[in-house]
């Protein structure tokens, strides 16, 4: 069986020696190549020390006034120095490339598992009194179980079809399916209807027990992205230059940024979300197929909105809980950090996550009053401070991160990866998995080993 690791793989290597037009230039292998990477999140950091490394000279243009991307640590209380994540949170227990690079950089990661409680229909359940019906239980099992026998075949077809369908066609109850659409849905960031079923399958079936839900940096997610940006040299990242063109007509890179600067290189990787590549001027134009691909995939909509209270009355430090109404999913974000106020993040998807991120304070602090209601009582006099941020209005991504939608895994991911003449791509979207950190530092080393050869 080949897993969707296994699958992208194999992909890279056909796009390195097939691009959609032949590269017209040949690096020599004696003369280390010069690169111009666009972006600095996780991608475009990490394919940049990959490169250092190797001895090559590398520039980061990022268009934002900081690094990290998607990563964005934030101090909701200095005086109880209580760090929580408004972007990226999790390392999974398989991510092997992200946790080696924390111990070489010496950051510390703690446990970031959660129990989950529930509040579905107007009650409240605490984590061990809920669960899916017996019969679902054992028919999910014996799906998994039949998933390690599929063939390439197989997954194809299931990639032509939504996960809300997959589940039906399988006879899940109600009552189940409702549950089961509030918990996949945190994971892809929309409705299950709107998610590839192979992308969903092969992501419970192929991840950790708590679906790579396990760790997180000790002091802020964004200490990555300082430790490995003081590495590649921080005269290397340029921050808040827009790239606005780029030429390869002459056998090279050139490229030109909005604030008037201009670099030339042998290769370049272009770690941006797919919303801001297509607002780069290709000179030649990118492929049809490629824009076409760039034009089809969507991004999730999410909004954290962190509520900082006075007191942790959740008293659960694994504490989480997914409920049914305007709150969608919350847990504890401030969670091994000791101190007596805590934060709660409001996790919503969707349409949910557009009307909360467009109300105003007092409006929030009601909708969480009354999405924590059930299970705690009366909780808004115990407020002390709300952050929250969109990523569905993020100004460079519009949206959190890919999500694979029906017939797109098997037809639109191979189009996004391959190369276009000297340019190469990376980025958590073309990952074996959508959002994680992880998933970007692999695509970005990915790059650069096939800039190398």
């Amino acid at each position: 069986m080949t897993t969707r690791r296994e699958f992208l793989k194999n992909g890279a290597i056909i796009a390195a020696g097939a691009a959609i037009i032949p590269n017209s230039f040949s690096i020599n292998k004696l003369v280390k190549p010069k690169v111009v990477i666009i972006g600095a999140g996780f991608a475009g950091l990490a394919a940049a020390y990959r490169l250092k490394q190797k001895g090559c000279e590398v520039t980061i243009l990022e268009s934002r006034n900081r690094i990290g991307g998607r990563v964005f640590s934030y101090n909701i209380d200095k005086s109880e120095n209580l760090v929580i994540e408004l972007g990226a949170e999790w390392v999974g227990a398989s991510h092997e490339r992200l946790i080696a690079m924390c111990n070489e950089f010496g950051l510390e990661l703690f446990n970031n598992q959660f129990e989950t409680h529930l509040t579905f229909e107007g009650e409240y359940f605490p984590n061990g009194k809920w669960g899916y019906s017996a019969e679902w239980k054992n028919k999910f099992e014996q799906l998994l179980k039949d998933y390690a026998n599929f063939t390439d075949e197989d997954k194809k077809r299931l990639d032509k079809m939504d996960w809300w369908r997959y589940l039906v066609n399988n006879g899940i109850s109600e009552r189940d399916l409702q549950i089961r659409n509030l918990l996949d849905s945190t994971d892809f960031g929309e409705c299950i209807r709107h998610v590839s079923a192979y992308a969903a399958f092969a992501e419970y079936a192929e991840s950790s027990e708590k679906n790579e839900m396990d760790y997180k940096i000790k002091g802020g997610n964004s200490l990555f992205a300082q430790k490995i940006g003081e590495r590649i040299g921080t005269e290397n990242i340029l921050l808040k230059h827009k790239v606005t063109e780029i030429n390869q007509a002459d056998g090279k890179v050139d490229v030109k940024c909005a604030n008037g600067t201009f670099f030339s290189a042998d290769s370049l990787i272009c770690a941006v979300p797919t919303y801001s590549l297509l607002k780069i001027n290709w000179k030649p134009v990118l492929p049809s197929e490629k824009i076409t691909a760039l034009n089809e995939l969507q991004y999730a909509r999410i909004c954290k909105h962190a509520v900082l209270f006075s007191d942790r009355f959740w008293k659960n430090n694994d504490f989480d809980m997914v409920t049914d109404i305007y709150g969608h999913y919350f847990y504890h974000a401030t969670k091994s950090q000791p101190g007596k106020k805590g934060a709660l993040i409001s996790y919503t998807i969707g349409d949910k996550a557009d009307v909360v991120s467009r109300q105003n304070d007092r409006f929030n602090a009601e909708m969480i009053d009354t999405s924590l209601k059930t299970a705690f009582g009366n909780v808004k006099d115990k407020i002390v401070k709300q952050v929250k941020y969109y990523w569905g209005l993020d100004e460079y991504t519009m949206g959190a991160y890919a999500l694979y939608g029906t017939g797109q895994w098997y037809n639109v991911m191979p189009v996004l990866k391959k190369r276009f003449m000297n340019t190469y791509f990376a980025g958590e979207h073309l990952a074996d998995w959508q959002g994680f950190m992880e998933g970007a530092i692999n695509t970005g080393e990915e790059a650069a080993d096939e800039i190398m050869g």
